[in-house]
């Protein structure tokens, strides 16, 4: 097992430094979902990729993946620990890691973290005694100090670097292993990734749908076990992609979002070929009822790492 821990100090611990530095105002609270934008609804559409129009394609029964098989996701959480003035500093912890299961059993396969003190240039002067031994990341901006902005713009910033930390821990495994490897989140937010021929991407957020009209009504209708058309996104931006609509659940009476993923895999022949086989093995893959709110959207093996982010955190 690759294992690395950045030997940071405690957000407990830069809390208690933190109390002693006399132009730091303490505080003790988490940012409040609604203090940050929601991502925007909009519809981007898609070129098929396969003939249409498009329709709701049967993939067959679940299939557990024959190989090796690996996961992969981060974690992130960050508070406000204090002002200075009206400006406030963020602690942040970040990980990221990989199991990978290998005839029937799943083991740890690399993982790091890092802990983050996000202000103002100036914030991170004045508690600079405090936060000996945690990375720093300022906040740029030419505004005036408006504490929700400030938070904003923090959160945009231990998003960015949890994305960066995935991408490393993905690029150490993959040293070690070429086998297939899934991940929770796009594929196109990276080149490497989008172009690897093992990897997949599982996307659980719907706020950018690839179709309009009555192909969307087809989309979000996708029976338990049905798959749509492939498909490539629009990808200005990103790195392109193949694509599909992917029922994990029956959303009967639930909500029409309810079980869907967009799946993503490398821009290939063979993932064409492979559609309906790789989404057998996602299929097998489904978790079981947990406390997470889109659970069912969740596959088990992203569900593991989760847990094992979580449970190995150093408070």
């Amino acid at each position: 097992m690759v294992t690395k821990v950045v030997a940071a100090p405690s957000l407990a611990e830069l809390r208690r430094r933190l109390a002693e530095v006399r132009s730091v105002t303490a505080a003790s609270c988490v940012p409040s979902a609604g203090v940050v934008r929601s991502e925007e609804a909009r519809i981007v559409p898609a070129e098929l990729v396969e003939p249409g129009p498009l329709s709701a394609r049967p993939v067959g029964t679940p299939l557990p993946c024959p190989e090796n098989l690996a996961f992969l996701d981060g974690t992130q959480r960050y508070e406000v620990a204090g002002y200075v003035g009206a400006a406030p500093l963020l602690l942040a912890e970040i990980a990221a890691g990989v199991r990978e299961r290998t005839a029937g059993i799943t083991s740890t396969a690399v993982v790091e973290r890092r802990r983050l003190a996000i202000a103002r240039p100036e914030v991170l002067a004045a508690a600079a005694a405090a936060l000996e031994g945690v990375d720093t990341l300022p906040l740029t901006s030419e505004d005036a100090v408006h504490p929700l902005g400030d938070l904003e713009l923090g959160r945009a910033l231990v998003d960015a670097a949890r994305g960066e930390l995935e991408r490393r821990v993905a690029a150490l495994y993959r040293r070690r292993s070429s086998g297939w490897l899934i991940v929770d989140g796009s594929l196109a937010e990276s080149p490497a990734w989008a172009g690897d021929p093992r990897m997949l991407g599982i996307a659980k957020s719907h706020a950018s749908l690839p179709f309009g009209g009555e192909a969307l009504v087809t989309y979000l209708r996708l029976p338990c076990g049905f798959r749509s058309n492939l498909f490539r996104p629009a990808s200005r931006q990103r790195a392109p992609v193949y694509a599909w609509g992917l029922r994990l659940w029956d959303w009967t009476g639930k909500d029409l979002f309810y079980g869907l993923v967009r799946v993503e895999a490398a821009p290939t022949a063979e993932t064409a070929a492979l559609v309906d086989t790789l989404s057998r093995w996602i299929l097998a893959e489904r978790a079981p009822i947990s406390a997470d709110v889109r659970w069912d959207r969740l596959l088990y093996g992203i569900h593991t790492v989760q847990q094992f982010l979580r449970a190995t955190s150093e408070r």
